[in-house]
């Protein structure tokens, strides 16, 4: 990533990363096909309708993870092996120990927020046994998290996307096995999934164990490094408040849309699993340039970082597009393997339609925001998701969406959000160029011939 062309080495590196997501999203989509096929429209409701507190509850960890990728391609940039070693035995701890912390406040949590949501009383009780069980597996989830960033550092996507593939082939035959074979509902779906996480961590440590480069995994280096940590953190957590802003923002729009019925549930939680391709490729783009400049801040090339940014706009736009042409022409066709119901169906279409003009929005929030944590800067885009995209929602939510409570009103909420988050990034993104720029470091020749 330290010399060459741009726009192949931001693309080889996207493509596998929002193929990894996509896979991710289909074989969590197997889940909600398979209850909503085998069970019915209730339990894909309670599947559909935890995803905004799954997210809320994991982002904070996701967004940990993003800061050991950006300081463990720093470190790679810099040639530092001693940081590299330091960062990535740090960063498993921070995994297992943080996924233990949710598992336990999962357990006594679940319940309260199911209850919070205002879910309806014939998917209740199925939504707080999924959550219960998803989040008992939070210490194995979070651990694949902080695998994949120590990959994706290096600058390697294809090794994760191969062990996802291995874990979801077995949880969408688990899936099958536990509720067509065993008649287990929501409980059968949940327990497949954290099994099939197993196996990814599991994976993907044993790598890490046998790899011969600085990340190499080994049991007497097993230790936190509290300046490795504080460095994790200062990236990692305003990342993953900006992540958790959206879930808060997210919950609030899926009590409204709770308010609509189990039909409009329904059909919105099978067209969130359709509508997420998009969101997997454009989101890949921003974690791409995240690690690309923070290899090049790390060997001190400021010129390649500033022509990344430009190069994958137009790539992830390009992608994007062609993305959204696939699924629009098969978007009928694929709410209907979740659900057959017309009606369903329909919604779904409407939550697509509108989530798709938001997206156009999200990529250029997603690129902006990771090329500033790629130098470290992750607190201005933190800030701008917290006040404008939580702002704008809530107003949405509380001030539009009762005068007119129809579910494209509610829906509209998307692409007004970003549209507004998109241009306050580009402008905080504009004036923050010269402290982003302070954080390169001094030109590195010996990396960049080592690369």
């Amino acid at each position: 990533m330290l010399k060459g062309s741009i726009w192949d080495k931001i693309l080889l590196f996207a493509l596998p990363l929002a193929a990894t997501s996509i896979l991710q999203q289909v074989f969590n989509a197997a889940d909600v096909a398979v209850v909503g096929r085998f069970v019915g429209s209730s339990a894909q409701a309670a599947v559909g309708c935890n995803g905004p507190i799954i997210n809320l509850l994991v982002n904070l960890f996701v967004g940990l993870s993003l800061g050991t990728n950006v300081l463990v391609s720093q470190y790679i940039g810099a040639g530092n092996r001693e940081g590299v070693r330091k960062a990535v035995h740090t960063s498993i701890i921070l995994g297992v120990v943080g996924g233990v912390a949710l598992a336990v406040l999962g357990w006594f949590i679940s319940g309260p927020v199911v209850t919070m949501m205002d879910v309806p009383d014939d998917v209740h009780d199925m939504a707080e046994l999924y959550l219960r069980i998803y989040l008992l597996g939070m210490p194995v989830i979070l651990t694949y998290n902080f695998l994949s960033a120590i990959f994706r550092a290096q600058g390697d996507t294809k090794t994760p996307l191969a062990a996802l593939t291995v874990s979801g082939v077995i949880n969408v035959i688990l899936n099958i096995a536990f509720v067509a074979g065993l008649h287990m509902t929501v409980d059968g779906v949940a327990i497949a999934t954290v099994v099939s996480n197993l196996v990814s961590s599991a994976v993907l440590l044993w790598l890490l164990c046998r790899s011969a480069g600085d990340v190499r995994v080994e049991l007497r280096y097993l230790r936190v490094d509290l300046f490795t940590l504080k460095r994790i953190f200062q990236v990692g957590i305003p990342a993953g408040v900006q992540g958790m802003v959206f879930s808060i923002a997210n919950i609030t729009i899926q009590r409204a849309l709770n308010s609509l019925g189990t039909v409009v549930m329904a059909g919105s939680s099978a067209a969130n699993y359709v509508e997420s391709f998009t969101y997997s490729v454009l989101s890949s783009f921003g974690q791409a340039i995240t690690t690309f400049v923070g290899q090049n801040c790390g060997a001190g090339n400021l010129q390649r970082c500033r022509r990344s940014l430009w190069e994958t706009l137009l790539i992830g736009y390009a992608v994007f597009g062609v993305t959204v042409a696939l699924l629009l022409t098969f978007a009928a066709p694929l709410l209907r393997i979740f659900n057959s119901d017309p009606a369903v169906v329909e919604n779904g279409l409407i939550r697509i339609r509108y989530m798709f003009i938001g997206h156009s929005f999200s990529i250029l929030v997603e690129v902006l925001s990771g090329y500033m944590r790629g130098f470290g800067c992750s607190l201005v885009p933190a800030l701008c998701a917290l006040v404008f995209v939580c702002g704008s929602r809530f107003f949405w939510v509380f001030a539009v969406f009762p005068a007119n409570p129809t579910f494209g009103t509610l829906m509209m909420v998307y692409p007004v959000s970003l549209s507004i988050t998109a241009a306050v990034i580009s402008t905080a993104c504009f004036l923050s160029r010269k402290r982003m720029y302070a954080h390169v470091a001094q030109p590195n020749p010996e990396a960049a011939e080592a690369a």
